[in-house]
């Protein structure tokens, strides 16, 4: 496990010569991981693809974190006054383990400044490490209270509630909770974007045995009369703290190729960016990841274009504070 900050990463096209606001966030980045002020912008990296290779999926997402943060450094600026990147926990070697941990210590560490962090995957072994940031992160906010609500809410089209060990990137979200059971912390589990035809019956048992909040792709295709925005919102008001958690294999093929396992069908992109939207609105998304970019795979960097936008939307400042 390494930890580094490649302030090179962060680069663009210089438009001072033009009139009025013409900044990008490669002009007002920020490096490091101290000192950030309440509710900063702020990018955490995790570059692993060891859950994926686990998994017996094509690796190379742990290349993922530096291309999303290369599309993002073009991007206009707009409101943002300053941006920080907080750098990139390294997976090395396939120990796996010691760097979810890393990337747990990283995110709490963000977090007790006030700041709501994103984080930049990496194959989705990456929820492991973000949620142990997030529980250490509640810990110590509310020691006296371990029974907040917790709501996780995947848009993926795998449940990665695999039950086997060691981890890999179809394990986290069973580890969550089991984890949760043994702190008697009250789970609610979302899968929001599942292909019937990626899930075993065993997945969707285990599912099941949660009581997971089940939307598949099919049925996600727009959000409809209000229905399903009215769903979200129980959810949402039944949980004191929500984990957001974007796989990009739950985008359609044409739209995100660069994935281990792209979709044959998918959800639209205007609708998890709806969703996520709606969650960050809220005021109770404490943490938000981003997982599964695969830069070997991609085409014209389109889904690292993808990812850098949802990373751009759900980057803007929002409370971190428990209410």
């Amino acid at each position: 496990m390494a930890l580094t900050i490649d302030r090179s990463i962060w680069t663009g096209r210089d438009d001072s010569a033009e009139d009025g606001d013409v900044k990008r966030l490669f002009q007002i980045v920020k490096i490091g991981e101290h000192g950030l002020p309440q509710r900063a912008a702020a990018l955490i990296g995790f570059a692993s693809d060891a859950g994926v290779e686990r998994n017996k999926g094509r690796i190379g997402a742990a290349e993922g974190p530096v291309v999303i943060k290369k599309k993002m450094a073009g991007l206009p600026a707009h409101h943002f006054n300053e941006i920080w990147d907080c750098g990139d926990v390294i997976c090395q070697d396939g120990d796996l383990e010691s760097a979810q941990l890393a990337l747990g210590a990283k995110v709490a560490a963000v977090m007790a400044q006030g700041v709501q962090p994103v984080v930049l995957g990496g194959g989705h072994e990456i929820a492991w490490g973000t949620y142990l940031g997030l529980k250490t992160w509640l810990m110590q906010q509310q020691p006296q209270q371990p029974l907040r609500r917790l709501l996780v809410l995947n848009l993926d089209a795998h449940f990665d509630l695999r039950t086997s060990r060691p981890a890999n990137s179809g394990t986290p979200f069973d580890q969550i909770a089991q984890d949760c059971a043994t702190d008697q912390r009250p789970l609610q589990y979302a899968c929001w974007g599942v292909s019937k035809l990626a899930n075993t019956p065993a997945l969707y048992a285990r599912a099941a045995s949660l009581q997971t909040d089940i939307i598949e792709d099919t049925k996600l295709q727009s959000m409809g009369d209000g229905t399903l925005m009215k769903r979200l919102d129980r959810l949402l008001a039944e949980a004191d703290d929500v984990y957001l958690t974007i796989d990009l294999d739950v985008l359609p093929a044409s739209v995100a190729p660069g994935v281990s396992a792209p979709a044959a069908y998918g959800v639209p992109l205007s609708v998890i960016e709806t969703i996520a939207l709606h969650v960050k609105s809220s005021g109770k998304m404490r943490v938000a990841d981003i997982a599964e970019l695969n830069p070997r795979l991609d085409i014209d960097d389109q889904t690292a274009r993808v990812a850098a936008r949802l990373a751009w939307l759900l980057m803007d400042n929002c409370r971190s504070q428990i209410n």
